[in-house]
């Protein structure tokens, strides 16, 4: 059987990719290499409420919901942000994996699980799984298959710029369950985190590029050092893959290095990709077209999408790698101000953060106590 698609991986994004497909009426594969669908967890399950409602799925996989966020300093200074509102949801990765899984093939996906791609030939994958080797024809491939992608290294296509390596785990600890805590210190490439899953329990961790088991064993010590449950490593891809299509292929969420810049999360922008990679393959097999120049149409619309929001995120991230202990210190300190966290929690967005950055650019207060590296940056992005 020739499938007009195949999808490779079957996460948040590459299960939003085979549904849409689906209901187009294009029959559809999508392959994971794992026996279970949402296992091995691998991300800190922190959804905006603009994510969570991307991924269409029910209220169950739901274990917390948040208001806003505690920002603290290694030098003690901090800074709470509180919207009165909930912002954001805390969610069992897995059962959302899955519940947006069984929505694709109620929309007549087919699904092969415990499958792994190790060839591409021409319009053929080659995979081995349960039933030993198998080849798939297709028309167009959807690559999901994560920020390790086997598609990508297959084609030769350029990964994504930067690379992460991240460690969590949940651990008994009393905390306001209203609010996430983010420390900024606690890895000097990005941060680390406390995610409130519920009555005594966190979600800690943090990514970073060098020292990462020794400074998450630091970190953890602020929680009481107990011993954690389901610790997880996994790698985050930042700065999307200089071209996101080609060889009859269009490249989605981690696979794409589409996590945000700011915040490592994949499943807004990763869904967002995958819908646009959908609408390009139901295009591309009615008009029988697969050539790059038709492929080219799925970046033109991400691009317009999310892309300005993405190229913002990296900025910030490539600022973030000039900013000392002392720097950090004195941003938090600046941004505890009435005003500007009136701001904040107005215009505040976790996957869109252009307006707010604009807004803040044009507070005086906000100009004044910024240091020049981090004004010159700004002024960059914005022109």
């Amino acid at each position: 059987m020739v499938y007009d698609v195949i999808v490779v991986g079957a996460g948040p994004a590459g299960s939003a990719a085979a549904g849409e497909c689906a209901k187009s009426g294009l029959s559809t594969l999508c392959i994971e290499e794992h026996g279970t669908i949402g296992y091995p967890v691998q991300c800190a399950g922190l959804l905006s409420n603009a994510a969570f409602a991307e991924c269409r799925v029910s209220e169950r996989s739901v274990l917390n919901r948040v208001q806003g966020a505690r920002v603290v300093s290694g030098r003690g200074s901090e800074l709470l942000i509180d919207a009165q509102t909930t912002r954001a949801s805390v969610v069992d990765r897995g059962a959302l994996d899955r519940e947006m899984a069984e929505a694709a093939a109620n929309a007549g996906a087919e699904f092969k699980l415990k499958t792994a791609v190790y060839d591409i030939r021409g319009k053929t994958i080659i995979t081995r799984g349960m039933n030993g080797n198998e080849e798939h024809q297709f028309r167009i491939l959807i690559a999901a298959d994560g920020p390790r992608s086997t598609i990508t290294r297959l084609l030769g296509m350029e990964r994504a710029k930067v690379y992460l390596a991240g460690i969590q785990a949940d651990l008994p600890y009393d905390c306001d369950p209203r609010f996430v805590e983010l420390y900024p210190d606690a890895s000097p490439e990005f941060f680390g985190w406390a995610i409130p899953t519920g009555k005594g329990r966190v979600r800690a961790g943090l990514c970073g590029q060098t020292q990462v088991p020794e400074r998450f064993a630091a970190f953890v010590k602020k929680f009481g050092g107990g011993s954690g449950t389901h610790l997880v490593t996994g790698t985050l891809p930042l700065g999307v893959m200089p071209q996101t299509y080609g060889h009859r292929t269009l490249f989605v969420g981690d696979a794409g290095g589409f996590p945000k810049p700011t915040s490592g999360g994949g499943v807004y922008t990763g869904i967002r990709s995958a819908r646009h990679a959908a609408a390009v393959a139901a295009v591309c097999c009615e008009q029988d077209t697969f050539t790059d120049p038709a492929l080219a149409d799925y970046e033109r619309r991400w691009k317009t999408d999310i892309g300005r929001e993405l190229e913002i995120g990296f900025r910030f991230f490539e600022m973030r790698q000039k900013l000392s202990s002392q720097d950090i210190d004195q941003l938090i300190r600046s941004l505890n101000d009435p005003g500007i966290l009136s701001t904040i929690v107005r215009y505040g967005d976790m996957d869109r953060p252009g307006v707010l950055v604009k807004k803040l650019m044009r507070n005086p207060a906000m100009l004044r106590c910024m240091g020049p590296l981090i004004r010159t940056g700004l002024r960059s992005l914005f022109g």
